[in-house]
Order: C-alpha cells, then structure tokens, then sequence
C-alpha cells in the first residue's frame, strides 16, 4: 500500500479553507500527518441549558489557562510539571487538564 504525500498547501493548513467549507483539515505537530474530517449534520437547534453551562464554565478554564501562561513564573512552574509526566503531549493540554479539576460542574472556582 502506498502512503499519499499532501501537497504543501494542505500540508500546512488547519480549520477550513473557506467559511462555506464544511471540511476541516489539522495536521499532527509530532508526526506530519494530515487529517480531514466533515462535519455531516450539525445542530440547528437551540444549545440546551446544559450546553450552555459547560460552555460557560469551559470559557472560564480557559481564561485561567491563558492567565498562567501568561505569567512567566507559573509558566515555569507549570514546565517543569509537564516535563515530568508523559500523559499530555502539549504544555497547554497539560494545563487544560490541571486548572479543569479547579473548578466544579457550575463553573465555580472550588475553595473559594
């Protein structure tokens, strides 16, 4: 079986080509393949109370996520956490999942 080489425009690009497309494209950093995907169907409903809360409180990790990579000292600290797992292949992976546990279903910061 051979193995087909994308040309050098699809290697390099991600999200879609246009906003009409409804194809996406995303490269893997680590190992150079490209992948495709379709979104078939999608939702033309109104998002439920529910989607709604998990929208809100993942806005909120977010935004906590790109406060501590923005501070150079917890940056560093959140490095030197990351260098020493294998789980998480990027440090903002790595901080999705650790600053996510900080906050409960409402999207309230737990201890506070």
């Amino acid at each position: 079986m051979s193995e087909i080489k994308p040309m050098v425009l699809i290697e390099n690009m991600k999200k879609k080509v246009c906003m009409h497309s409804d194809v996406y494209f995303r490269t893997n950093k680590q190992t150079g393949k490209v992948y495709t995907g379709k979104l078939c169907n999608p939702s033309t409903e109104a998002p439920s109370a529910a989607q709604v809360k998990a929208k809100a409180r993942f806005a909120k990790v977010v935004a906590a996520v790109r406060a501590v990579l923005a501070d150079p000292t917890e940056k560093a600290k959140l490095q030197a956490e990351f260098k020493s797992q294998t789980k998480y292949g990027s440090l903002l992976g790595y901080a999705m999942h650790k600053l996510n546990a900080n906050y409960d279903a409402n999207g309230d910061l737990i201890g506070d």
